[in-house]
């Protein structure tokens, strides 16, 4: 298991590269200074965008997990 734990860590680190940039960016310069075109201030994700959101923390745990797995593997 030691031995292939870099490479799940490879295959983890790029599914949530993917799963990052996938998702919609709300922090353009115009909401930086308060002037974004949503009128309400809070946006629900729905459909695709939840279910996107949702797998991107899954990958990022499990990636978290993996690495501190290599750290107690490791010895």
């Amino acid at each position: 298991m030691a031995h292939a734990l870099p490479y799940i860590q490879i295959v983890l680190s790029l599914l949530l590269i993917g799963g990052v940039l996938l998702q919609r960016s709300e922090a353009g310069l115009g909401s930086a200074f308060g002037a974004d075109g949503m009128t309400s201030g809070k946006y629900n994700r729905r459909g695709f965008e939840k279910t996107l959101f949702q797998l991107t923390i899954l990958v990022a745990v499990l990636f978290a997990v993996t690495a501190f797995a290599s750290l107690f593997l490791a010895r």
